[in-house]
């Protein structure tokens, strides 16, 4: 049976509550890269603390999708695991910013901090994934590219909201500068109030969203009773997981190698590139206001993405828009590498969101629709490896690409940072070329 046509604002309820995930993400990815900086982490070294969350993410994601897949109670079938990633979620996000103000040592407080990383990034994942679930789940086929387009357009408006905070903090006259190894209060008070921001929204779509019962689900999704009381594992379903996963999984695995290395190393690239800051110096005002500077960047990214996704759905064509969106971002990404002016890096990034909006909508909606209704949830959890395994990749070979790459080494501090979002550019275009090969036939 057809699942029914929604109107806009039922999908829009569907994922209201990822606006609030996503300040959270924001807040991580625009943040932690200078968090540890402050902490004392060396450049080398710093692309390996990405390493934990990705990692959680490989190792909770299909749990709850498997789990999620088998759950039916009174407060919903997704919805669950959505609350508890939520409230662990706010409660790190009070810690993680304050791993420099416990007395501790360098490396008890980057310690402290990586374990409150690790515990943010798991906690996040698993109050996101049910959104995509619950689209999953409830959008039919026709209207599946609208509806990963406005949780696009709520995930990034989130975003805008994250990355500025730190920039209107300080503007408003919060401290942007704190003792060596202290993260400064305008930062600090971007997590506190995020994490209020991101319980109420959660709780706003468990209020507006019931999930069908699962004779509905059955109906809608046409699942038969041997289906129901089919008992694959994961490992199975893995293997036996349509050609549309492996494939959408090579362009997930180019694509978030390169957003790896823009989170990891904008702040200190734009500080050294940047004429007005010129500088690697950790605790000086300088890469501090850089630091705020990245968080403007990856807001009018953000901005860049929102228009973006109103424009995807106007292609015909799904892997042209795709394709295309991460041609864009590559040209953005490449393009940083020569300028010079922090004005001129708004156009980068526009383009930059362009890849980021399709990142966002198509890959999900492309899957959903070459999968039928059984065992949607284990799915997404697996297809979720495809986001954090290239990151660990991307992690692990950081270091490496940046002494090889880079420039030298001052003070104890590699420069030519700027040179990794070339090579993220370079991957973004292997990803569009690898769009071409991906089918959209449905598996049954």
């Amino acid at each position: 049976m057809q699942k029914p046509t929604l109107s806009f604002w039922q999908m829009w309820n569907l994922s209201f509550g990822f606006f609030g995930v996503q300040i959270a993400y924001a807040l991580q990815s625009a943040n932690i890269s200078r968090i540890f900086a402050t902490l004392g982490a060396d450049p080398h070294t710093l692309s390996f603390f990405w390493v934990l969350p990705p990692l959680m993410g490989m190792i909770v994601q299909p749990i709850v999708g498997s789990l999620s897949d088998k759950t039916w109670c009174k407060w919903g079938r997704r919805k669950p695991y959505l609350y508890v990633g939520a409230i662990v979620a706010i409660i790190v996000m009070a810690l993680l910013p304050n791993a420099g103000s416990f007395n501790m040592t360098v490396k008890a407080a980057l310690a402290f901090g990586a374990v409150m990383l690790m515990l943010l990034d798991t906690s996040i994942n698993m109050a996101m994934q049910p959104f995509k679930m619950m689209v999953g789940d409830m959008v039919n086929e026709e209207q599946k590219t609208k509806a990963y387009s406005i949780q696009s357009l709520l995930c990034n408006a989130g975003s805008l909201v994250g990355y500025l905070f730190p920039y209107i903090f300080t503007w408003v006259g919060i401290s942007n500068v704190a003792p060596e190894g202290v993260v400064p209060p305008s930062v600090t008070w971007s997590f506190y109030i995020g994490a209020a921001i991101l319980i109420l929204c959660v709780l706003y779509t468990g209020a507006k969203v019931k999930e069908w019962n699962p004779e509905e689900y059955a109906k809608y999704n046409n699942i038969t009773k041997e289906e129901e009381s089919d008992k694959s594992n994961l490992l199975t379903l893995l293997l036996h997981a349509p050609k549309a996963f492996w494939q959408i999984g090579l362009v997930q695995f180019f694509c978030w190698f390169a957003f790896l290395y823009m989170w990891t190393y904008t702040t200190g690239g734009i500080a050294e590139n940047i004429t007005i800051w010129n500088t690697t110096n950790t605790a000086s005002a300088e890469y501090q206001a850089a630091g705020d500077w990245t968080g403007v960047l990856f807001a009018v990214q953000a901005i860049g993405s929102i228009l973006w996704a109103v424009v995807l759905p106007m292609f015909r064509k799904t892997k042209v828009a795709y394709s295309l969106s991460l041609v864009l971002g590559a040209v953005g990404f490449i393009s940083t590498y020569f300028i010079h002016d922090q004005y001129m890096l708004f156009v980068s990034f526009l383009l930059i969101g362009c890849a980021w909006a399709a990142m966002l909508a198509l890959p999900f909606a492309m899957l959903t629709n070459s999968l039928s209704g059984k065992s949607l949830g284990s799915y997404m959890g697996l297809f979720n490896c495809t986001i954090c395994l290239p990151q660990i990749v991307a992690s692990l070979v950081g270091g490496f690409l940046l002494t090889m790459f880079g420039g030298d080494v001052v003070d104890g501090v590699q420069t030519g940072q700027i040179v990794m979002l070339v090579v993220a550019g370079v991957a973004l275009l292997l990803a569009a070329l690898a769009v071409f090969g991906i089918s959209t036939k449905r598996h049954e």
